[in-house]
């Protein structure tokens, strides 16, 4: 790598790091260091092969999904998660400010994320945050269209079952938005 290359790459770093290690947090369910390990692992693929790429972002975003990916086929067992005290009561959240109440919300929906497994994470991580079709995200798995859907449906209902607190913690100005489900519905008697 001559200087320039050396220079341009460093400036991709310092420009988009944080934003990959959003992304990367979250395929790693919350966990910062084992985010950033993946980020690191990412740039140093990225660096070797630096002259060659024409998208660096998204050939270092590809380089998350699949190192992702390789870490849920190894199929590593995961740890029950414990917690010291039982979660808040409504009521005891009742009197947060909204941002209170955004704080929280991103702490439980972490939380819930990291009791997904990897798969179930991943898969939601780029359909949701990165918001991806369907189409994408069977290419970059390796996978079905179908298996994405089904994937996708039984880690948001997972998600539901492990954190059914996360309909209460929305922010208020969520709860005012109306209903995006305009189809029609069909009524028999």
């Amino acid at each position: 790598m001559d200087a320039a290359e050396l220079e341009s790459f460093r400036e991709f770093v310092d420009n988009r790091s944080s934003a990959l290690l959003k992304t990367a947090v979250l395929l790693c369910g919350g966990d910062r260091h084992a985010g950033e390990d993946l980020l690191q692992n990412a740039l140093a693929k990225a660096a070797g092969k630096w002259q060659r790429i024409d998208e660096p972002e998204a050939y270092v975003r590809r380089i998350l999904y699949r190192q992702q990916v390789s870490r849920w086929r190894l199929k590593w067992r995961r740890r029950e998660v414990t917690v010291a005290e039982p979660p808040e009561s409504h009521e005891e959240r009742a009197g947060r400010s909204d941002a209170a109440a955004a704080a929280e919300l991103r702490v439980v929906m972490r939380e819930a994320l990291s009791r997904l497994t990897s798969r179930q994470r991943t898969v939601l991580v780029l359909r949701y945050f990165e918001d991806l079709p369907e189409a994408d995200v069977a290419r970059l798995l390796g996978c079905s269209v179908g298996t994405v859907r089904s994937t996708t449906h039984r880690s948001l209902a997972r998600l539901r079952s492990i954190a059914p607190e996360l309909a209460a913690l929305r922010p208020a100005d969520a709860e005012a938005q109306p209903s995006r489900d305009f189809s029609p519905v069909e009524v028999r008697r």
